[in-house]
């Protein structure tokens, strides 16, 4: 079985090929340039290297969101045509979850924190010790909050994902239990995790994600984007008053 991951959701820009349970394949980025401009030539680049014939993979995984709008809409944009055009069904991943199997066998509690902004990230709670295990499904939260969860669990903590360098000081702050930031390898999204989780769904061995066609293929972005929340701010009762904190007088960079 072979399975085509792509990974837009955050700054990194990640495809793999995924053969049964051996990585055959990985290309990550993780640098200040759109996925407009990274996926395609990385797909090419791969497709290449491994003398890939995309007709005989069966799926394209996708992280499905939560993450970047911009970035899952690439994402999202990009699997779509190669499926409508393959005929391949695509598999809608929880980008969380994705993240999260990284530290599969790790032992105590994984939790994934994305930068959401606004003091929130996005996040779940793992149990990945002996089997893929979701305590906590992903949502968007608050760090501080996630924070007091975690220590009323009291048990050893791993963090990873592009808000540790950004929440660092609030986790060295109120976190109580042992815990520690995943190193640099295995810290970040990879395709690679997708494209297996995506083989999992496919053997029926993994909830979490959705196989559908390309065309009802649509990312979950978790909560409204900042050009929504504006607007919704701007049209209630205290107009301009009600923007929310943290948010951009200007268009926010584009990741």
């Amino acid at each position: 079985m072979k399975v085509l991951g792509i990974e837009s959701a955050s700054l990194t820009a990640s495809v793999a090929l995924v053969t049964d349970d051996i990585l055959t394949g990985e290309y990550t980025v993780n640098f200040k340039k759109t996925h407009s401009q990274t996926l395609l030539p990385m797909l090419d680049e791969l497709g290449k290297l491994l003398e890939l014939d995309l007709s005989s993979i069966d799926a394209i995984a996708v992280a499905g969101g939560p993450g970047s709008f911009t970035g899952l809409r690439i994402g999202a944009a990009t699997a779509k045509g190669l499926g409508l055009a393959l005929k391949k069904p695509l598999i809608h991943v929880p980008t969380v979850d994705a993240l999260a199997y990284n530290l599969w066998g790790a032992a105590g509690i994984v939790c994934p924190i994305m930068d959401a902004r606004r003091s929130q990230v996005y996040t779940g709670i793992y149990c990945l010790e002996n089997d893929f295990s979701v305590v906590m499904e992903q949502r968007p939260m608050d760090m501080g909050d996630l924070a007091d969860m975690l220590n009323a669990k009291g048990e050893r903590v791993v963090f990873l994902g592009d808000g540790c360098p950004v929440y660092a000081d609030v986790i060295q702050e109120k976190m109580q239990v042992p815990w520690r930031f995943a190193p640099a390898p295995m810290n970040r999204q990879r395709a690679s995790c997708v494209a297996a989780l995506g083989i999992l769904a496919l053997k029926g061995e993994y909830t979490g994600a959705k196989v559908m066609t390309a065309g009802a293929f649509a990312p979950d972005y978790l909560r409204k984007s900042q050009a929504e929340r504006q607007r919704d701010a701007l049209l209630s009762p205290e107009g301009a008053a009600g923007k929310l904190p943290g948010d951009y007088d200007e268009k926010p960079p584009v990741r």
